[in-house]
């Protein structure tokens, strides 16, 4: 990494108090120089005031930011995005605070776009379906949920609904991040299938994802609902209103 680039991980938190102290901990102990931002939706756990706490002893490298509420993983890494795009970071992850991102994969991501990639997606299925302690139903309907969208948009995405991904910040500018309407999965694929119709350049890194193994899910039926129908409606409004960059009042 150039002296005059930075990266940000951004991971949005509700109740991850068993997780958030070592998560940081770990990020900071790796080589490259990352920077955290955590999006917090008001834990009743105190997962934020364990951040805060920490704060002093890494200045200027953990930031915080608190909502009133859960607000939907979307709307928090959109909240994150735009305060790196403020913030002038040149790359911009996303990651879990659980442990099924091994932290360590951060530093294949990063190096995956420094060499030319537009967007490193953290991928379980492009070599096989690598992952550790999930039901085997559980896999089947993410790996088929995958199978789905492809068919659907086109993408030639293997895991479209990974949520370990690393961004260009020229991406995240070039989109309209005021248009993105679905909230989890379904974030996850408008966000990918938006940037792949932009016509970026994105690579998917082999990575081995483990269940969580403290702290609760935040998984329902409901997530993948949205993904499936969300999908469709996304695909049609493509059609109806193709996808632009961005562009800046009075630009």
């Amino acid at each position: 990494m150039r002296i005059s680039e930075r990266s940000l991980v951004i991971i949005p938190t509700y109740n991850e108090k068993e997780n958030v102290e070592k998560i940081i901990r770990k990020v900071f102990s790796l080589e490259t120089p990352f920077h955290l931002l955590f999006i917090d939706d008001h834990s009743p756990d105190g997962t934020a005031g364990i951040i805060r706490s920490l704060q002093q002893e890494f200045e200027g490298k953990l930031h915080l930011l608190e909502r009133p509420g859960k607000m939907g993983l979307g709307t928090a890494y959109i909240t994150g995005f735009r305060w790196a795009i403020e913030q002038k970071y040149d790359y911009i992850f996303e990651m879990d605070c659980d442990f099924s991102h091994n932290p360590d994969d951060l530093e294949r991501l990063f190096i995956a776009v420094h060499n030319g990639a537009d967007l490193a997606i953290g991928s379980r299925y492009i070599s096989g379906i690598n992952v550790i302690n999930w039901p085997l139903g559980r896999v089947l309907m993410s790996y088929f949920a995958s199978v789905y969208v492809r068919i659907i948009t086109g993408m030639r995405v293997m895991d479209t609904t990974a949520g370990f991904k690393c961004y260009r910040r020229r991406v995240l500018e070039t989109i309209n991040l005021d248009a993105i309407r679905l909230k989890g999965y379904g974030f996850q694929i408008e966000m990918k299938f938006t940037t792949w119709k932009l016509g970026f350049k994105i690579v998917e890194v082999p990575i081995i994802f483990t269940d969580r193994k403290e702290g609760t899910s935040k998984m329902s039926g409901g997530i993948f609902s949205e993904a499936l129908w969300g999908v469709l409606k996304m695909k049609v409004n493509s059609w109806i209103n193709p996808v632009k960059p961005f562009q800046k009042a009075g630009e």
